[in-house]
């Protein structure tokens, strides 16, 4: 690598070399993958919402593998507890002294397999780790690792038995990230790669090298940050999120921190494309994982069979962006 290299430029070489690592093992999806890495690089945590099967897992695994982090993950279900997310002590009789026994979310990428399915203080105990990155268990505050990224999974399907999670805390979700069903010739290729050995193992992320360290990513996240927003480029997000206040069909907005994170997302798209500023597209590129959790549909337009994605394509296309 030229180290006279511009930051934003390498950055930018790395995050190329992490896609292609993923792309061993989560095919058709570079969309996805973009998006993810986006959200790495900013900071932020993801929802994450597709039908069982479709690789989130995988996807997971294989983005810790591409830096050297760790990976945790949660099976939410109605009877977890916060400190099954967080960690307790216990009291051992050997020793006669309180042992900290930390929870999984000591880690860098943490999966959280369906979040809808555990109470509602089970979920807000990630959503606070989430929010503070840290953790505290009697009264001992400790700082999580950095960094720190959640993916928390919803089955859109099967919604029995669920809890789900209120706007306030799906607002402190960076992006929801919609994974659909790859393409035909996609799909058969990974039949035929997942059954190619015994057990169906042919599909592994031990194939998936280290192209980057976790301080590589660290860098990358403050270089991220420094990546430069026009007052005309901030005023496109903030009309945006206004113009969901405002339309016809929408019960329900998005608040400043839309625009704040479709400022983020857009940065961490420049610097993906190796840009030192942001661009009305890269703004207008986050709007969907962006909003779509942090807006509802009225219920007439629901029932019309209008989707949140259309009134947002609608919105955004109406909202005139600034000529730079």
């Amino acid at each position: 690598m030229n180290e006279n290299q511009p930051a934003a430029g390498q950055a930018a070489i790395r995050c190329e070399g992490i896609k292609q690592e993923l792309s061993k093992v989560f095919f058709g999806q570079e969309e996805v993958v973009s998006q993810v890495l986006a959200a790495l690089l900013a900071g932020g945590h993801v929802l994450l919402e597709g039908k069982p099967g479709l690789g989130k897992t995988h996807l997971v695994l294989a983005l810790a593998h591409s830096f050297g982090g760790d990976f945790g993950r949660i099976q939410f279900t109605p009877d977890l507890m916060p400190s099954d997310v967080t960690g307790f002590t216990l009291f051992d009789m050997k020793s006669q002294t309180f042992e900290m026994r930390k929870g999984p979310v000591f880690t860098n990428l943490l999966l959280a397999d369906e979040i809808n399915r555990a109470p509602a203080k089970t979920q807000a105990a990630l959503l606070e780790v989430m929010q503070e990155q840290q953790v505290t268990i009697d009264g001992k505050s400790m700082k999580l690792d950095a960094p720190f990224m959640t993916l928390a999974t919803q089955n859109p399907i099967e919604q029995e038995g669920t809890y789900p999670l209120p706007e306030a805390q799906l607002d402190r979700f960076l992006m929801k990230i919609i994974i659909d069903y790859p393409e035909a010739a996609v799909e058969r290729s990974i039949v035929s790669q997942v059954t190619s050995k015994a057990a169906a193992k042919g599909l592994s992320t031990s194939s998936v090298q280290q192209v980057s360290s976790q301080q590589d990513v660290i860098d990358a996240q403050h270089e991220c940050a420094a990546i430069g927003a026009v007052d005309e480029v901030v005023e496109y997000a903030v009309a945006i999120c206004r113009a969901t206040r405002e339309a016809q069909g929408i019960s329900l907005g998005a608040g400043t921190r839309g625009a704040i994170s479709l400022i983020q997302v857009g940065k961490a798209y420049a610097l993906m494309d190796g840009r030192d500023f942001v661009t009305p597209d890269d703004v207008k590129s986050a709007a969907l994982p962006v909003l779509r959790h942090r807006v509802q549909l009225a219920p007439e337009m629901a029932i019309s069979g209008q989707s949140i994605d259309d009134a947002l394509v609608a919105i955004v296309n109406a909202v005139e962006a600034p000529r730079l």
